[in-house]
């Protein structure tokens, strides 16, 4: 959800105000839970053994409205990557600092091996969360820095391809599930490394989900 909120944040800042008109420049989750894409979709797809995809309600956003279209339209997409990344870093640097306090309080083991156990999961969902999105696959939000990229009318033509809405990234995980993990190799080393700087800290294996 802080994902959205920063999307709707940076649109503010950029001179659009829909979503605060609408409600969405908020941290509530209620505010961004869509039934269909954040519960059915992703539940189904566990159901039928399919690499689980899921998506909260997309900020409403009016890229007329941005100061400067390009650089509000880029500034704006990456916000959402950008905060997931930081949170990564805010959810190992807390894992390593539990490992720390739990070194001085032995009789608290459980309770901090459980609260590393949540950490990592903060770590591992934030970072393939950025790099997902990252995908240059409409309507991800990579999609629109790769649009600025090509010439205008192959980016018009590409741009089209968000009236299909998550069909296409949909199709992707459906009919080539490979795939998925050749794009989110940058999150897996990323969360190797970050391992690699704070698994020392680690209460006992059990802070790692098998």
């Amino acid at each position: 959800m802080a994902h959205e909120y920063a999307h709707a944040e940076a649109a503010y800042r950029q001179g659009d105000d829909t979503a605060y008109m609408l409600g969405r420049l908020t941290l509530n989750p209620l505010k961004h839970i869509d039934p269909w894409m954040s519960v059915i979709v992703p539940f189904i797809l566990w159901k039928i053994g399919a690499p689980p995809f899921g998506a909260a309600k997309p900020v409403p956003v009016n890229p007329r409205n941005y100061r400067h279209f390009r650089r509000g339209d880029i500034i704006v997409s990456l916000a959402g990557i950008a905060v997931n990344l930081v949170l990564f870093v805010a959810f190992t640097g807390l894992f390593a600092l539990v490992g720390i306090l739990a070194a001085g309080l032995p009789d608290w083991k459980t309770t901090f091996e459980i609260v590393q156990r949540m950490l990592w999961w903060g770590m591992w969902l934030n970072v393939v969360l950025a790099f997902f999105n990252l995908i240059p696959i409409p309507p991800l939000d990579g999609s629109h820095v790769f649009y600025h990229l090509l010439p205008p009318e192959a980016g018009l033509k590409y741009r089209r391809f968000q009236a299909l809405g998550f069909l296409p990234v949909m199709a992707l995980l459906w009919l080539f599930p490979g795939a998925l993990r050749i794009l989110l190799w940058p999150a897996f080393q990323l969360m190797n490394a970050g391992l690699g700087l704070v698994g020392s800290f680690a209460v006992s294996r059990g802070a790692f989900p098998s």
